[in-house]
Formats: structure tokens, sequence, C-alpha cells
């Protein structure tokens, strides 16, 4: 079939890409702070809290302080902003050809109705655009972080601690090196992932969402020569950390974007860690060690019926690689600008979205792809039993101890258990023959004689209340 055969589909509402599409639902709850028509509306709320802390606060002479009602109609075109607001911006914009003075006209066509014509020059006074945009993206980032990403993130390391929890005390065998290795338990082993993936948690609930609004290279130049008798500086900062932000108080014309490579350096460190998780739950999968309760109704192959795919997990690792190649170029992109001001930022900026929509997509695959597992207690016991040899090492260090009070006998025991296990399958009768044999002290001989791999975990029950 050629191309000029084929129906188009470019006229229709179509996504061109899967967030939008297909895993929409997924990702929706971002929509409303990191979207573009959600800038828009940002940077609306950014200027007119810009014209109302400049009047309530009588910055320019000749001000006078807005009424109630004029303060809650300003407000009131921020909070009714909607999919007619979104349109009227795009015709202005298509005569403008600029995204922020389009937002100055749309608030200046509303404030006749206001009683504040006169006042139209107050919007966006003595501002760039990215005073404007930096605010904007900081305020749609710490919103999208705060409200939608950390809780996802946040109840997921809680489903996995649950997990933990429930399957603290069973044993499980360790692979080092992809090899038989000291036992474990299953819990404990996936605390550590709850306490890892914790950790990063921790790190970005401490992000600094930072702002500044400082004129067109940093300098206040505008604000001085209009109004010389203001603290512009600390109008600036109380501006700002009147937004819920932090005040930067050095830039160029662009607030240096140091806290945005910080925050996605966390969430993409976060992101590894769940990568990570999702490989290891893999494995233990297609060894045995959990079985996945089918949903019914779903098809897992399209030509083998007895399949059950991983695919939740596998739909997650891709999910994350994919946002950190977006967080990872974002952070080395928006620490850089060419002298006082270039636009690599902007269009970087465009896709925060993107990176943070593929993270919380897979943070939903992976909190759906736990749910479906349930432990094969009886693989993991059975692996264990097929594995008595790793009680080598238990028995080589009793023995170093024993040497150590003055037990005879005790030479060389690495080398001895080595001898005994490597390269060769060790059962628990010749395990117990060997123990028997090496004139341990009794207590040592009992407490060797009654451990098994199953029994050989040491504390790891208990480490699972570290999470």
């Amino acid at each position: 079939m050629s191309s000029s055969a084929r129906v188009s589909l470019s006229s229709e509402a179509l996504a061109l890409g899967p967030l939008d599409g297909r895993y929409r639902p997924a990702v929706a709850p971002l929509i409303d702070h990191l979207s573009e028509a959600a800038l828009n509306r940002n940077r609306v709320h950014v200027e007119v809290e810009w014209f109302i802390h400049l009047a309530q606060h009588q910055v320019l002479p000749g001000l006078e302080k807005l009424t109630a009602e004029q303060e809650a109609g300003l407000r009131a075109i921020v909070t009714d902003f909607n999919a007619d607001s979104v349109a009227e911006l795009a015709e202005i914009e298509a005569v403008t050809v600029h995204d922020v003075k389009a937002v100055e006209y749309y608030i200046g066509r509303r404030l006749e109705a206001l009683g504040l014509a006169q006042l139209t020059p107050l919007v966006h006074f003595a501002c760039t655009s990215e005073d404007i945009n930096n605010l904007s993206y900081a305020v749609g980032v710490r919103d999208a972080v705060v409200d939608v990403w950390l809780p996802a993130a946040r109840a997921l390391v809680a489903q996995i601690a649950d997990m933990a929890r429930a399957d603290r005390a069973t044993p499980m065998l360790s692979h080092t090196h992809g090899q038989p290795a000291t036992p474990t338990t299953l819990g404990k082993e996936i605390a550590v992932f709850a306490h890892r993936l914790g950790r990063q948690l921790d790190r970005i609930e401490k992000t600094e969402f930072l702002g500044k609004i400082n004129g067109a290279t940093g300098t206040y130049a505008a604000h001085v020569a209009a109004v010389p008798s203001a603290d512009w500086q600390q109008v600036s900062e109380s501006f700002v950390t009147g937004l819920g932000l932090t005040w930067n108080p050095l830039t160029t014309q662009i607030e240096s974007h140091d806290w945005q490579a910080e925050l996605y350096a966390d969430v993409a460190r976060f992101n590894r860690i769940l990568h990570n998780l999702c490989t290891d739950m893999w494995s233990y999968i297609s060894i045995g060690y959990f079985q996945q309760i089918p949903v019914p109704g779903a098809t897992g192959s399209s030509t083998m019926p007895h399949k059950v795919n991983p695919i939740r997990f596998e739909n997650a690792e891709a999910n994350l690689e994919l946002s950190n190649g977006i967080l990872d170029t974002l952070g080395a992109t928006l620490v850089t600008s060419r002298w006082q001001r270039d636009l690599t930022d902007s269009s970087g900026q465009r896709n925060i979205g993107v990176g943070f929509g593929h993270s919380l997509l897979a943070i939903s695959n992976v909190a759906k792809g736990l749910e479906r597992l349930d432990t094969a207690a009886d693989v993991l016991a059975n692996d264990l039993d097929h594995n008595w040899e790793v009680l080598g090492e238990a028995v080589q260090t009793v023995m170093r101890a024993e040497a150590i009070a003055g037990v005879p006998g005790m030479e060389n025991p690495y080398e001895r258990l080595k001898d005994l296990t490597r390269g060769h399958r060790v059962d628990g009768a010749r395990m117990q023959e060997f123990v028997k044999g090496l004139g341990l002290s009794a207590d040592a001989e009992a407490r060797l004689i009654a451990l098994t791999p199953g029994t050989y975990t040491g504390v790891a029950d208990a480490l699972v209340d570290r999470v």
C-alpha cells in the first residue's frame, strides 16, 4: 500500500506519543502541573501575584492598595483558567509570536471589568519573560513532585516494605555472581530496596525550588530606573518566598536551574534503583521464587497459552530508562547557558513532564506487578535443601573462632572447607559427617549440626525492622 493511498490520521485528535495515548490514564495527574496549558496557567498566576504584590506594598509611587474584591477578581483569572482560556491564549500568541507576551495581554483584557484598566501598565512590570517562566516552572515542578510523583513513589515504597515484612522470615538462597551463596530471607532482600528507595525520596522531599525576579540580566536595572527609592531586592525576595519558593539572589537573565539538575539527578537515581528491583523481581520469577497470579481473561502469549509473562516489570524497565534519558539530558543541559541567556533551556524544559510521566508510569506498573506475586515458599525451601555447601562459610568461621579460643586441630579451616565444597554438591548428611570429624568443642559442634541452609540466615529477619 503506497503512502499516497493511505488515509491520513494527522487531522484526527490522536496522540503522537504513548503518554498522551495508550498510557494517559496512568499519567493524567501530571497534566495539571507539567503540561503546556498548566505552564500558561502558572504564568497567569505569577503575573497576577506580581501585580497584587506591587500594589499591596505600594512599591510604585501613586499605587493604591487593591480592594478585597479586586484581589479576588484578579485571582479568579487564575482559578477560572480553562480550555477556553487556552484557546484564547493561542489566538493571542498567533499574533504576538511570544508566549509570555500573550499572557500579559490575556490579563490586560480582564482588568477593565475589575475597575483596574488604569493599572494595565502594572502587568509584567519590569519583568523579563524568564522572570515569569522560571517561577512558573518552579511552581509547576514543585506541585507535580509534591502532589503527584512523591505520593505515588511513597505508596510504592510502602508496598515494597509491606512485602518485606510479610516475607521477613522466609529463607532464601542468595546468589552472588549468579552462584549459590550465604542464605538470606526474601523479606530482607526486598527490604534492601525499600530502604534504598526511601533514602532517595527523603532527599527529594528536601528539594529547594528556587526562583528569581530581577530583570533582563539580573541587575534590577529597569526597576531602579523606574523607582530608585524601592528596595527591589527585598521586594523580589518577599515575592518569591510568598510563592512558596526559595529566593535565588544572584542570577543572569535566567534562574540558573541548578536546583532542577539536583532534583532530576535524585529522581533518576530513584529510577535506577527501581530498575534494579525490576530486574531482580523478573529474575526471581524466572527461577520460580515467585508465582504470578494470572489476570482473568488476560493473554500471556499469542501462541503459548500457559505463559504468564512478567510484563509489568519489563514495561517499567523500559519507561525508567526513557525517563532517565530525559532527566539526565535536562540535568546536563539546564546548568549551562551562553553568557547571560540562550534558549536551550526553554526547549528542554518543555520535556520535564515527559521525564516525570515515564517515571510515574513505571511506578504504576511496578505496583501492579508486585500485587500479582505469590511467594513460592516450597521452591525456595527446595533450592536451599539442594545447596548445603553454602554452610561451608559458617563451618570455617566457627573453626577460626575455635582456634582463637585454643581448641586444637583447627588449622587451615578455609582450605579444608574449600576441598569439601568447591565444585561439589554436599548434602546434609555429608556436611554433618564432616562437622563431627573436626574435633570442635561440644557447644560449637552442636550449633553446626543443628544448622541448615534454611536456618543459616543470621539476623536477616530482624534487619527488616530497619525499614
